[in-house]
């Protein structure tokens, strides 16, 4: 990890995790990153999980080599990055914790009035002079929290950009930024984009060389790729071309009908397509691609009067993280009375921008003519 040489890394890695924010299935853990800046004062950038305090503790004596911390900045009060607060505190009772309204209101009500000595509540663009380094407090509501603020350093051309730019994974783990950081993005922050574009603004007007989120690598190379993907992502843009299928099938023949119709999106030259089976594969995946890709197929039963619950889902998981700006096309299957594109449209009506290509309505079985309908919707949507 490349960090300007007073800047010092002091995070940990979480390999005994299984579900990030109980959801989120992390094969590769999370690292939970905290910094510290060693200069005429000292300030330690955020805390880390609770589980890891005597690790990250020991982190930070190690490179504090006998000085006492100065400040906490405290950017993010999200549990995996505030929770070692207590035990920070307790070590370094005098420390002056940094951090805005809206922070320590939200640190009261987890550890109380009572834990914090000395507080210094900064407002949006105030400053904090620690001698060479000066931190500039960036305001960030809403991403994805209401007290979320990020601090640059003008003299580092550092921005400790709290949950933005994290991935999953810890940084022991080699794994593609993009794909991870997405799913993060898109299951975490995804709502937000409207804030996120806020702060992209705001950021535009730095002149950064080095990002430090609060998950994954440290970035400080090729970092236009990144924020363009942050751009992207937060205006609801199509990242790239193909066509994603979400499916659920009790007995095989809606599975059938998206296998065939995946078939032929590749025979006509379908850039990507991305299949997902929606009981057994990783939710969280399925909701990526839905926002990765221009177009949509949602193939899927009546169930109940209403659709398989496993597509319910995904749909209420789609219109939470504000989905929006795409084409989907649905493939209903019914035995006697098929309603599962009268509840897929009401369920997507509150989706901003969502042109509907057609649905193809099966009673049971694939029939001939289905077919040739599942082969007009392949050509229409690689059109």
């Amino acid at each position: 990890m490349k960090l300007h040489g007073d800047i010092k890394y002091i995070g940990v890695n979480d390999h005994q995790i299984d579900l990030f924010e109980g959801q989120y299935v992390v094969p590769n853990g999370m690292a939970y990153n905290s910094y510290l800046i060693n200069d005429e004062k000292t300030a330690v950038i955020d805390t880390v999980d609770c589980r890891f305090s005597g690790e990250w503790l020991l982190n930070l004596a190690t490179e504090l080599n006998g000085r006492v911390p100065d400040y906490l900045v405290i950017q993010h009060m999200e549990p995996d990055h505030s929770g070692s607060i207590g035990e920070f505190l307790r070590l370094y009772p005098n420390t002056v914790v940094v951090g805005n309204a809206k922070t320590f209101l939200i640190l009261d009500n987890f550890w109380g009035e009572e834990i914090v000595k000395n507080r210094l509540e900064v407002k949006d663009g105030e400053k904090l002079t620690l001698g060479k380094h000066e931190l500039t407090f960036v305001f960030a509501p809403m991403v994805h929290w209401p007290e979320v603020m990020v601090s640059y350093d003008a003299y580092a051309k550092t921005l400790f950009s709290a949950d933005g730019f994290g991935k999953f994974g810890a940084l022991d783990a080699e794994e593609e930024w993009d794909c991870e950081a997405r799913r993060y993005y898109i299951g975490i922050v995804g709502k937000y984009g409207n804030s996120v574009q806020i702060l992209l603004k705001k950021a535009a007007k730095l002149d950064i060389e080095t990002i430090c989120p609060l998950h994954g690598p440290i970035l400080t190379e090729n970092l236009q790729h990144y924020i363009s993907l942050y751009d992207i992502w937060s205006s609801y843009r199509t990242e790239s071309e193909g066509v994603c299928i979400c499916y659920t099938s009790v007995y095989g023949h809606t599975k059938q009908a998206a296998q065939l119709l995946a078939d032929e999106l590749a025979k006509n030259g379908c850039p990507k397509v991305a299949v997902a089976d929606l009981a057994r594969d990783d939710m969280a995946e399925a909701v990526e691609d839905a926002f990765r890709y221009g177009k949509l197929v949602l193939a899927t039963t009546t169930y109940n009067a209403s659709i398989f619950p496993f597509m319910h889902d995904f749909l209420t998981r789609l219109a939470e993280h504000n989905f929006q700006n795409r084409h989907v096309a649905i493939i209903e299957n019914g035995s006697w009375a098929p309603m599962a594109a009268k509840v897929i449209t009401e369920l997507l009506s509150t989706c901003k921008n969502i042109t509907f290509d057609g649905t193809v309505t099966i009673l049971s079985a694939l029939t001939d003519e289905n077919r040739a309908q599942i082969a007009a919707l392949a050509k229409k949507l690689c059109e």
